[in-house]
């Protein structure tokens, strides 16, 4: 037995290169769909559905500013955007999400402004517009206003047990300022 197919099942489907059947085999990253004909037939296809940017819904009315073709609600493996139709001839892209941007100065540079950003995990914080030349990055929702006890130009909000505070959002001070 080959260490690339551990076991197989008979899936009752003609491969679409040789027209053999297709069966679902075990390899070291999980199971797959490939040819029982393996090794004079080398077609393989993932067993689940990847989310790969398939169209869920053409949006009518909506035109690619790149190439004119209508434009696309996508599945992709970070979630649903917008693409156009004509994929893969034109790759235009949008966020169905804009991130939300602030008018609050960057306390660090003093330059760019804070905008809402999604980590590759979900998890929403908020750094600078002028990244890379500015890193600053806090992960609660920022709040205009300077601390009382540092003079820090910034605040956040945190949630807490006894509801919706605001702290200092300067990591050597965190001490928490009244609502005023």
């Amino acid at each position: 037995m080959t260490k690339s197919a551990l076991f197989t099942v008979r899936k009752n489907e003609p491969c679409p290169q040789c027209g053999a059947e297709v069966v679902i085999r075990s390899g070291k990253h999980g199971p797959f769909l490939g040819c029982s004909h393996y090794p004079e037939c080398d077609y393989v296809r993932p067993l689940k559905s990847q989310a790969d940017g398939h169209i869920v819904k053409i949006l009518e009315g909506q035109l690619c500013p790149a190439c004119g073709s209508n434009l696309a609600l996508r599945q992709g493996r970070f979630g649903m955007f917008i693409g156009c139709s004509r994929y893969p001839e034109c790759d235009h892209t949008e966020q169905i999400d804009k991130p939300d941007e602030t008018a609050i100065a960057c306390p660090q540079c003093q330059q760019g402004h804070l905008i809402q950003r999604r980590s590759r995990y979900g998890k929403t914080f908020y750094s600078c517009d002028r990244y890379p030349d500015c890193q600053f990055v806090i992960n609660f929702k920022p709040v205009a206003g300077s601390c009382a006890h540092c003079g820090y130009p910034l605040l956040i909000e945190k949630k807490t047990a006894q509801g919706v505070k605001r702290f200092c959002a300067s990591k050597q001070c965190g001490k928490p300022v009244s609502a005023d």
